[in-house]
């Protein structure tokens, strides 16, 4: 039997695998059919919790979420999505200002089928949007009952601690859920997202448990490169013969042999370590087969020792992502150069 968590302090009641639907759609599964019917599967199964995105396959995962959830089923689901990318060649067709996201909802509503959202995310931070600017426009479709709940997904610690400032102060709604990037392989939020997390009382949906398949069992030393659809979209993240995933690598065969050691898969070892810390709600399973989602049902009920923590904390360091392209966002003051360089003076010699 599920035991449902709380979201937060929102009382609304979430089961502890989150069902992710980015691969449903032109980017992974194409069969709508099939992919109703994985749906159908993980609400059968217990999880109550759907996570979509406006962006997804362009559009279309919303479309088959809609299509899973007619016919009676919408009413118990704790439907989110998320809007912030590019949905058109417009500078206007993205982003996190009020003109798109006034826009955008409607959009999503009309694709999932339903006159409501529970947690509408903004799906990354947009520096140069004042965030009181997006968070008006959401206490705004929250007052016209057209979503209920707002959340951010992949904020910095200082963006997410403005957040409930801007809504303290100038008495916006309040953000009440973080997602965030979280596996055995990318710790590095439990250094401050997670603990900020707990201190504002905001309910956590992590993404990624599996590492985009490094922890899928797949990627082993000695096997040949898995072929995947990730993999041949994001190259460079997915190649072990790179220098940057050696540590990955390395990490992802002694973590699956602590998994064969405690009786367990490393699917099973992945998704219940993320749903053990206490400041996360919910993991977010992304499967893109009927057989990727059985792999990963249950994994909810598998408690792990203190031992086995034990020895993942060897493994990787809490605190650590073993791979800068794991952390799901680089910020302007990082990615841009000209943050970090005053504008070039003349050389002078002493």
């Amino acid at each position: 039997m599920t035991e449902y968590r709380n979201l937060g302090r929102t009382g609304v009641k979430v089961s502890p695998l989150c069902l992710g639907t980015m691969m449903f759609g032109a980017r992974g599964n194409t069969d709508h059919d099939d992919s109703v019917r994985i749906i159908h599967r993980a609400l059968d199964s217990g999880i109550n919790f759907v996570d979509t995105a406006d962006v997804y396959s362009a559009g279309e995962s919303e479309t088959i979420v809609g299509k899973a959830l007619a016919g009676g089923r919408r009413d118990n689901v704790v439907l989110a999505t998320k809007f912030h990318g590019a949905r058109g060649d417009g500078p206007n067709e993205r982003g996190n200002s009020r003109r798109w996201i006034i826009r955008e909802v409607e959009n999503s509503l009309r694709r999932l089928n339903t006159d409501w959202i529970d947690l509408y995310q903004v799906h990354r931070p947009e520096p140069d949007t004042d965030f009181d600017e997006t968070l008006g426009a959401l206490s705004d479709l929250v007052h016209q009952g057209k979503i209920r709940l707002i959340g951010t997904s992949t904020f910095e610690p200082s963006a997410i601690v403005e957040g409930q400032w801007i809504a303290e102060r100038r008495g916006r709604e309040r953000v009440v859920a973080e997602q965030p990037p979280y596996s055995l392989l990318a710790r590095g939020i439990e250094r401050e997202v997670l603990p900020v997390a707990r201190r504002y009382g905001l309910g956590v949906l992590s993404w990624g448990p599996l590492a985009g398949g490094w922890l899928s069992g797949r990627f082993r030393k000695g096997v040949a490169q898995p072929a995947s659809s990730r993999s041949a979209q994001q190259t460079e993240r997915f190649d072990i013969n790179a220098q940057e995933n050696a540590a990955k690598l390395d990490a992802a065969e002694s973590l699956a042999l602590l998994a064969e050691e405690a009786g367990l898969t490393l699917v099973e070892l992945a998704v219940a370590f993320v749903i053990e810390h206490p400041a996360v709600t919910s993991a977010i399973i992304g499967p893109r087969t009927y057989e990727q989602l059985e792999s990963q049902l249950g994994a909810d009920k598998v408690s792990l020792s203190r031992d086995v923590l034990d020895r993942i904390d060897e493994i990787v360091p809490p605190g650590t992502n073993l791979s800068g392209r794991d952390a799901g966002y680089v910020p302007p003051s990082i990615a841009d150069p000209s943050q970090r360089r005053r504008s070039a003076a003349p050389a002078q010699s002493y």
